[in-house]
């Protein structure tokens, strides 16, 4: 088994895909999606979606930006990082404080600060686009493989 791809529902497509491709993800296509095999596997009605498809460098690792032009409904963007539910997913960085640079400047929103944990990783979260967080984090020591 492997991971394919998280989906992330946003109102700002355009938002989101410069956030993600600041962040280092690649956009590997576009599509509107609409009827009834749509609509049976949302369990929604009428569904008309826009949707991008981010992959990581590696190739390992996609994410799925889908924003719902029908039906449509709000949501918390500002819930609190102990909210039960998915709240982050993490991706490992290489020069931290340069990427958070780039992020801030694209709208993200440091959340606490950037640590240290231990003699191990420099970690911390950013709030992009739609209350999306990820945590950024920068292995001080690598691990022989």
């Amino acid at each position: 088994m492997k991971l394919e791809h998280i989906g992330v529902v946003v109102h700002d497509l355009e938002a989101a895909k410069a956030f993600f491709t600041e962040l280092g993800l690649e956009l590997e296509g576009e599509a509107s999606l609409k009827g009834d095999t749509v609509d049976r596997l949302t369990g929604l009605d009428d569904v008309r979606t826009d949707i991008a498809m981010m992959r990581t460098p590696d190739g390992h690792g996609g994410l799925e930006l889908i924003k719902y032009r029908a039906p449509s409904r709000g949501g918390d963007s500002r819930v609190p990082m102990n909210t039960p539910g998915i709240r982050h997913f993490v991706f490992s960085v290489e020069g931290i404080e340069e990427v958070l640079e780039r992020l801030l400047s694209h709208g993200g929103e440091l959340v606490g600060e950037l640590v240290q944990y231990e003699d191990s990783y420099r970690l911390c979260y950013v709030r992009g686009p739609e209350g999306i967080t990820v945590e950024l984090a920068e292995e001080l020591v690598r691990r022989e493989a």
